[in-house]
């Protein structure tokens, strides 16, 4: 229900106290308007510094005080709409508090108190009388308007003003007051002296960094571009569900419903956080990490707080990729060691997951998946269950070039291939840190990089598939008849050598 529709329901309700909660009072008082006009009911504001007054027109004398004021509504006749503006402060004295309810209590129909606020906290006198209300961020009518006026004012002007699809900028705005919504438009424009299709990328990331007040989300870069190498099953499975993401009306036309995330599962530094920042890039939708260690507090109710403010400020940056790392860690303990406090986050996160809006992704990422209680495998929760397991010959190679290219070093001058064998049962991550020790090892000995010092680096490494090898082994065997595997291998069968005698 779009805000005008739900406000025009909430007068005609008749309730005669209602508690509003909404940063955007202009705007607030312009839908009022639109509500009441055709009924030919006149609306009043009240505020600390003026008063009083009929919209449009002087405050009443005297009336700066909130009981005078009060008084007044009590002789004013027929049907009205009286706003306090920042009516918390009115609340937070006692003897004013009384005289609200008493004048609530003595309203007639079609006279409606309205107080407004960016937050309430109803006052236990007023439950029962009180309605809380929420204005809830501009629909797509209202930022359609809005995309078009700032279209024609641009191009008024002598801008380019091509941005495109109409509902993708819409989209990107989705979440953000108008006034925020406006400001994001003309940085836009500023950057680069236009405002066209590609500028919706910088839109989205731009609102997500408007929204993310609370400090519980990270945005993360995810460069245009990137890629995880050697996920091929994972690139497969995303490649319909792109198709869907890009044209979702066709989508929607076709039977489908939106993706909604998926769980990555498998040793440390095998690049599962790297798969989350590369599907963000190829959607082009901003990244958010959320870390489940930043949710919890000493305070009773404040970890419930803080987990419920995050997941709405995720879906008011829709669309957006939510990045949830190494989520057991947060919600894998089901004991009452903590008063119960895990128990209801993975209770609220459980409901979350099922009844969220569309346009948030989630990518979840495990080591330790058996950890995870049985409820938050179940189909439904993820679209699907991926194990990234350590990289084969061909990805191996491929993270080589990616981490020497980035340094600068022609992968050419080495023997990538005695590399690779020497680094089976690598994972990405001790791949990186064998190419960054082999360069230390030049650097020292003051000789340029070679295949020498990358071998004996790898020579002196012990990877987790040596030092953890039972892990890996339960890991495996976990998966092979529970997760799709990411890079189209079966999973748990052990890497072989070629027919050529070299390691694959």
């Amino acid at each position: 229900m779009d805000p005008l529709t739900d406000l025009r329901i909430l007068l005609a309700s008749q309730h005669p106290l209602i508690l509003a909660e909404t940063a955007e009072e202009r705007r607030f008082l312009d839908l009022l308007r639109r509500v009441t006009a055709p009924r030919g009911i006149p609306v009043w504001v009240w505020t600390a510094s003026r008063g009083m007054g009929r919209d449009g027109q002087e405050p009443q004398y005297g009336t700066a005080d909130p009981r005078t004021a009060l008084r007044l509504i009590s002789e004013l006749p027929g049907p009205a709409v009286f706003v306090f503006a920042d009516g918390h402060t009115v609340l937070a004295d006692p003897v004013a508090r009384r005289a609200v309810k008493d004048t609530a209590q003595g309203l007639g129909r079609d006279r409606t108190l309205v107080f407004t606020a960016p937050r309430h906290d109803p006052p236990p006198e007023l439950r029962g009388l009180a309605l809380p209300w929420r204005l809830r961020p501009p629909g797509s009518a209202e930022l359609e308007a809005l995309v078009e006026r700032t279209v024609e004012d641009l191009t008024a002007r002598g801008v380019v003003a091509r941005p495109g699809s109409r509902t993708d900028l819409v989209g990107a705005l989705r979440g953000l007051t108008l006034a925020e919504a406006e400001r994001v438009l003309q940085q836009a424009v500023l950057r680069d002296g236009s405002l066209e299709a590609g500028d919706v990328p910088w839109v989205r990331r731009a609102k997500a960094e408007i929204l993310n007040t609370d400090g519980v989300l990270e945005l993360i870069e995810a460069p245009p571009g990137l890629r995880a190498e050697g996920l091929d099953g994972l690139d497969a499975w995303l490649e319909p569900r792109t198709r869907a993401v890009e044209d979702p009306e066709a989508a929607r036309a076709a039977g489908l419903e939106p993706p909604r995330g998926i769980l990555l599962t498998g040793m440390p530094g095998c690049g599962k956080s790297l798969a989350a920042k590369a599907l963000a890039a190829s959607w082009g939708w901003p990244l958010a990490l959320l870390d489940p260690g930043n949710v919890y507090r000493k305070y009773v109710g404040e970890s419930e707080q803080r987990l419920a403010s995050a997941l709405e400020t995720a879906e008011a940056m829709a669309p957006i990729v939510l990045w949830i790392d190494e989520i057991e860690k947060g919600f894998a303990t089901s004991g009452d060691g903590d008063g119960g406090v895990s128990r209801r986050l993975l209770g609220s996160f459980l409901r979350w997951m099922q009844e969220r809006r569309e346009g948030v992704f989630v990518v979840a990422t495990a080591n330790d998946v058996t950890a995870l209680p049985p409820e938050f495998l179940r189909k439904g929760r993820f679209d699907e269950v991926f194990f990234v397991d350590l990289p084969d010959a061909a990805a191996r190679q491929a993270i080589f070039r990616l981490h020497l290219s980035g340094r600068g070093i022609d992968a050419g001058r080495l023997d990538l291939a005695h590399l690779v064998a020497a680094t089976r049962g690598y994972s990405g991550a001790e791949i990186e840190a064998v190419v960054v020790g082999g360069l230390y090892r030049a650097f020292a000995a003051g000789e340029e990089p070679g295949t020498v010092h990358l071998e004996a680096e790898a020579a002196a490494t012990v990877p987790l598939s040596e030092s953890r090898a039972e892990d890996l082994a339960r890991l495996r065997s976990w998966a092979a008849s529970r997760a799709v595997p990411a890079d189209r291998r079966p999973v748990g069968v052990p890497v072989s050598s070629g027919p050529d005698g070299r390691h694959q």
